[in-house]
């Protein structure tokens, strides 16, 4: 049956039953459709939707579970690695002076800087800066020697057994009396100044 043939009928929705066979097959088929649509649109989408978000949370957890394997794999690894930095956290650790050694040390800087040649004309300590487990102890020298003097005086310090690092470096020529002509650049005497850092260990209580 054409849809034109159904306008042409007679038909009164308030007696289906005398409707002809053919048109109650189209209006129940109709029918089905658009409650098939109406279950998709509001149920069978929505359980759709959440099936695509369980799907997203799956790859999540594929992938936190394929990193976690490999953490599990290399754990042996990562236990040695740790054993080896706490190893070598306590010999840092060991080359910061203690409260009494601090004196020492400072006796040690200008005792190399005097072995290397140098002649001093400012050693002044200044006050410790406090970090997070250990104490800074700056040290402002200006020294005069030749290029090579500064070398073995850096140098020096690095040999020192405990850490000393060296910062802020100037190196200048004095204004007077100036170098005779054709001197050597390493005879012509130079200034030096910078700041000298030792360090000092913090225990629990912040001094020791």
């Amino acid at each position: 049956m054409k849809i034109s043939q159904i306008n042409e009928m007679d038909l009164d929705i308030n007696n289906m039953g005398d409707w002809p066979t053919s048109v109650k097959a189209v209006v129940i088929l109709l029918l089905c459709v658009a409650v098939g649509f109406a279950i998709y649109r509001f149920d069978t989408s929505v359980h759709l939707g959440q099936l695509r978000i369980e799907e997203d949370k799956e790859l999540q957890l594929r992938a936190s579970l394929e990193a976690k394997q490999a953490k599990a794999v290399n754990l042996e690894a990562y236990e040695q690695q740790l054993a080896e930095m706490k190893e070598s956290f306590g010999t840092m650790l060991r080359q910061l002076p203690d409260k009494t050694e601090v004196a020492a040390l400072l006796v040690d800087v200008s005792q190399t800087g005097l072995a290397a040649g140098l002649e001093f004309e400012l050693f002044q300590p200044e006050a410790e800066q406090m970090k997070d487990f250990y104490a800074e102890l700056p040290i402002k020298v200006r020294v005069s020697g030749h290029y090579h003097e500064f070398g073995r005086f850096v140098s020096g310090l690095a040999t020192l057994p405990r850490i000393v690092t060296i910062h802020d470096v100037k190196i200048d020529a004095p204004p007077s009396p100036g170098p005779k002509r054709g001197a050597e650049p390493a005879a012509i005497p130079l200034g030096l100044q910078a700041t000298v850092k030792t360090y000092r260990y913090l225990d629990e209580a912040g001094v020791r």
